[in-house]
């Protein structure tokens, strides 16, 4: 097992996505480090993409859940996202339903689904932890 804490998150591969969202992470769980698995419209991808697609999503989670301890982990939806340019409310449907299939791998993580504003604050949408 790694030393330190971890969390992971399932982010778009955005780079304004990353910092605020590994920041607001380490702030909300006291973690050390955040493991991100990046996929264009992460959202989409959970919920949409073929299954080799999600089943390689959900190995590199369990590499982070399995290898580094995480117990936190996030999917983000975003503001003008080009991997899946959508409106808000249908990046938060999709959010949703994307926590809905990380719960289906039955691990023992907490499981939040975000939203990332245009002024990079983050909204929590869905808390499998409340």
């Amino acid at each position: 097992m790694a030393e330190g804490t971890f969390v992971t998150t399932i982010n778009c591969m955005d780079g304004r996505t990353q910092q605020p969202v590994a920041d607001w992470m380490k702030q909300q769980f006291g973690a050390d480090y955040v493991d991100t698995i990046t996929e264009p419209g992460a959202d989409k991808a959970l919920t949409e993409a073929p299954d080799w697609q999600i089943e390689s999503i959900k190995s590199r989670v369990m590499i982070s859940v399995n290898g580094h301890g995480s117990r936190v982990v996030s999917i983000v939806g975003h503001d003008d996202c080009a991997g899946n340019p959508v409106s808000k409310e249908k990046h938060q449907d999709m959010t949703r339903r994307a926590v809905e299939v990380v719960k289906s791998w039955g691990l023992p993580v907490r499981i939040i689904g975000i939203w990332l504003e245009e002024n990079r604050q983050v909204e929590v949408i869905v808390d499998t932890g409340e």
